[in-house]
């Protein structure tokens, strides 16, 4: 696996644009931008975006899906996951339901006895070697009102040490394994 360095771009503050008269561009229409523009570059490879929490944007993540990049990124333990919606019957009026039942919190999940963890040893975590953790991982959708339905993989992750606090990634590609989500 390799990541080249494609493209550099400075995002001032809004004060700073304001105060030099120009328009203010938010970092996610400046990410959005550089990322289709690597895949215009680069079509037929699988580009993986990986990013912090500042990246898991609704609008963001469905973007990025619809032009065949798959971001990474962490994910709110309270964030509001859903099932898929049900198969709409034929002869059905009105809208077609855009999420299933709700889903338990990944922090509910965090504490429930019935979460099954699995032990992952993760190689080079943070520069410092190899990293035992424990995982749990499912589908769900993302949605929020007026919003698009994102559906991802979420891994929740926590060190059986201790060392870092609980925490939640998710990855727009359901089919993406577990381990290479944390890698």
């Amino acid at each position: 696996m390799w990541a080249p360095p494609f493209r550099t771009a400075l995002v001032p503050s809004e004060r700073a644009c304001r105060g030099r008269g120009r328009r203010h561009k938010p970092l996610l229409d400046v990410g959005r931008q550089l990322a289709l523009q690597a895949r215009r570059r680069l079509p037929g490879r699988d580009l993986v975006l990986v990013g912090d929490g500042g990246f898991s944007a609704l609008l963001f993540l469905d973007a990025m899906r619809r032009g065949g990049i798959t971001p990474i990124t962490r994910l709110r333990l309270d964030a509001a996951l859903y099932e898929p919606a049900p198969p709409r019957p034929p002869g059905t009026i009105g809208r077609p339901r855009t999420k299933g039942a709700r889903l338990p919190t990944l922090a509910a999940r965090l504490v429930a006895k019935d979460t099954r963890w699995r032990k992952v040893v993760v190689p080079g975590w943070y520069g410092a070697g190899e990293c035992t953790i424990e995982i749990a991982t499912d589908t769900a959708v993302w949605r929020h009102g007026g919003l698009p339905v994102v559906p991802i993989r979420w891994v929740l992750l926590r060190d059986p040490e201790a060392r870092f606090p609980p925490q939640a990634l998710l990855c727009t590609d359901p089919t993406r394994e577990p381990a290479q989500i944390v890698g």
